[in-house]
């Protein structure tokens, strides 16, 4: 319910011709854009009755239809802390989103993977909204490999919803839990459960945080060519397939595509690495709302096992 909810309000946000002062024909007030869209978000919060929706973040897994449960890189710390325990260097990334191009739908994150010896500890943020109506989450994970086919990650969040001009906020704590394994050469497999209890985050209609399963995997075809799939399942929701391709045209170069269901979506996106530094781009495309772009930033401190802390 909440994503028919949500594509709504976009649609008509994106259709409404109002500039802040215009009149409202055969209406005797006036009302601007950004208050228009405070009153469909604050009705899309009361309507819905999940909060607090685990908002993906991420250009590279974002261009290949959001299938990341199966991949492990620093934004593992966000879709699957499993996949921090087979890092190997200190790692940061940032990234935006400007969803439907609209500035108040906009999802920013930052991600940090620290791998120890013994581990790896990650921190996820994530913002999505704007001044007068967001929702946030903070992550703090940790992640163990116990060989290099088999990795576990937990996490524990907190989650915020805040709709000013006198609502105010709300908060509550949540758990993660996520496994990846490498049965075959070439060949991983993910799993991840995100708020397994339904943490409750008001008494207002029982409003609870949805529980979300994903389960999926990915393959290298050879040096070049990555695919990976994915289900997701929300308790409360119909479930999601994604798909994804990834192909390293050069070293430096890779390109990227993807579709997803339940909206339909289709995305594309490249990446570029650049010795410590990874910049990747994507967008995805929905038919009546259009275009998302994304985009991340990623940096690598260290690239040996040697740069690995020692716990003392």
């Amino acid at each position: 319910m909440k994503n028919t909810i949500h594509k709504v309000i976009i649609k008509k946000l994106t259709q409404c011709p109002l500039s802040c002062g215009e009149e409202i024909e055969g209406r005797g007030f006036r009302l601007g854009r950004g208050i228009l869209l405070s009153v469909f978000l604050i009705c899309f919060v009361l309507l819905a009755k999940a909060g607090n929706e685990n908002f993906p973040i991420g250009a590279r897994s974002a261009a290949m239809g959001n299938a990341s449960v199966s991949l492990s890189d620093v934004w593992s710390a966000q879709h699957n802390q499993a996949g921090l325990g087979f890092m190997k260097s200190f790692s940061a990334g940032v990234y935006y989103e400007n969803r439907f191009s609209l500035k108040e739908l906009s999802l920013k994150g930052a991600v940090i993977a620290l791998p120890i010896k013994g581990g790896a500890f990650g921190l996820s943020i994530s913002n999505f909204g704007y001044s007068l109506f967001s929702e946030n989450k903070y992550c703090f994970s940790f992640a163990k490999a116990f060989s290099d086919k088999f990795s576990m990650g937990i996490a524990m969040d907190y989650l915020t919803t805040k709709i000013s001009e006198g609502y105010g906020s709300k908060g509550a704590l949540a758990a993660e839990f996520g496994i990846q394994a490498k049965p075959i050469k070439g060949l991983t497999i993910g799993a991840h459960i995100f708020n397994p209890t339904r943490a409750k985050l008001s008494d207002y209609n029982n409003e609870r945080i949805p529980t979300i399963i994903r389960l999926g995997a990915d393959y290298n075809f050879s040096d070049k060519v990555t695919v990976a799939v994915e289900t997701e399942k929300d308790m409360s929701q119909k479930s999601i397939f994604k798909a994804g391709i990834e192909y390293k045209a050069v070293k430096e170069f890779y390109l990227r595509a993807g579709i997803a269901t339940n909206p339909t979506l289709s995305s594309f996106g490249f990446g570029l690495n650049l010795k410590s530094f990874k910049i990747d781009v994507s967008a995805n495309y929905h038919q009546v709302l259009g275009f998302s772009p994304q985009f991340a930033l990623t940096y690598t401190f260290g690239k040996n096992e040697s740069d690995i802390p020692k716990i003392q």
